[in-house]
């Protein structure tokens, strides 16, 4: 195993089996085929010229958040998805005004770009750098049971970067706001990954924030069994060599580590490892 295959995991879209989904004539996701008469049987949707277009007379942005809320609860209807009750925006771009705003859970099925954040949360000890991760709660329905960061979430429409970010820490971890507002903002990742209801473009922006010895975080919110504070090298050889982590936090700390020279241009993939972080 190696830390390019982690990289190559989260960038295994395809564009066979798709159809562009389009808004106001401009595409914005795309949906496999197999789903084509499920989006259909919502009745928000036309299919012509081999693209799933958004009926013309949902022309406001009111209609067109009323058109996929009818899609959210009849997807929810079937089975197909559990509502997440957070907005995200239609974008084309993260500085984008918002096309619509539609329930998260649609993000797969839709194709559609969207955001998180991830923080690093580590501590610098006398032997060395540590860093805080938790174990995703068997009940959780993604990578239940899985390493995860000390903190992470996906980015609703209408918080900024800065709240969301100690809205998620104290969430996840305890961390106070006056903590979380001391984390340095340091890269993004993106990768185009097909998930089991359809494939779509992630983008991450990343953080690290350090932590003093004697902190201890602690869950809010249920979503993290337990908190491990692991040495930085453990960290990165269970990344390079086992599949422990929620895929995408792979990416972070590989960026992580190339950023603290963990990973170093030595690394016969080390070009190929840069530049898979940002696809």
């Amino acid at each position: 195993m190696s830390y390019l295959e982690k990289i190559e995991q989260l960038n295994n879209y395809k564009e066979e089996g798709k159809i562009p989904f389009l808004v106001d004539g401009i595409r914005y996701g795309q949906i496999q085929k197999v789903n084509l008469d499920i989006a259909l049987s919502s009745n928000i949707f036309d299919y012509n010229d081999n693209s799933l277009k958004l009926k013309a007379y949902f022309d406001s942005f009111e209609a067109k958040n009323e058109a996929f809320e009818v899609l959210k609860n009849r997807l929810q209807e079937l089975g197909i998805i559990r509502a997440r009750d957070e907005k995200y925006g239609l974008v084309k771009s993260f500085t984008d005004k918002p096309k619509a705003l539609y329930d998260r859970a649609l993000s797969t099925f839709l194709g559609t770009l969207s955001f998180g954040q991830h923080i690093n949360g580590y501590v610098k000890k006398q032997d060395g750098l540590y860093m805080w991760l938790g174990v995703r709660s068997k009940s959780k329905g993604y990578s239940g049971g899985m390493l995860d960061h000390i903190a992470a979430g996906g980015l609703p429409w209408g918080i900024s970067l800065k709240e969301n970010l100690a809205k998620e820490c104290y969430e996840e971890a305890g961390i106070s706001k006056e903590l979380a507002n001391s984390a340095k903002p340091t890269s993004i990742v993106s990768y185009w990954h097909e998930y089991e209801l359809g494939g779509k473009e992630d983008i991450i922006f990343c953080y690290d924030l350090e932590l003093k010895e004697d902190f201890k975080p602690f869950c809010t919110d249920g979503e993290v069994e337990k908190f491990i504070l692991m040495p930085i090298k453990e960290v990165a050889n269970i990344v390079k060599t086992q599949w422990r982590f929620k895929p995408n936090c792979n990416l972070v700390i590989i960026d992580f580590l190339v950023r603290w020279g963990y990973i170093t241009p030595e690394d016969k993939d080390y070009i190929a490892i840069v530049k898979g972080l940002r696809r």
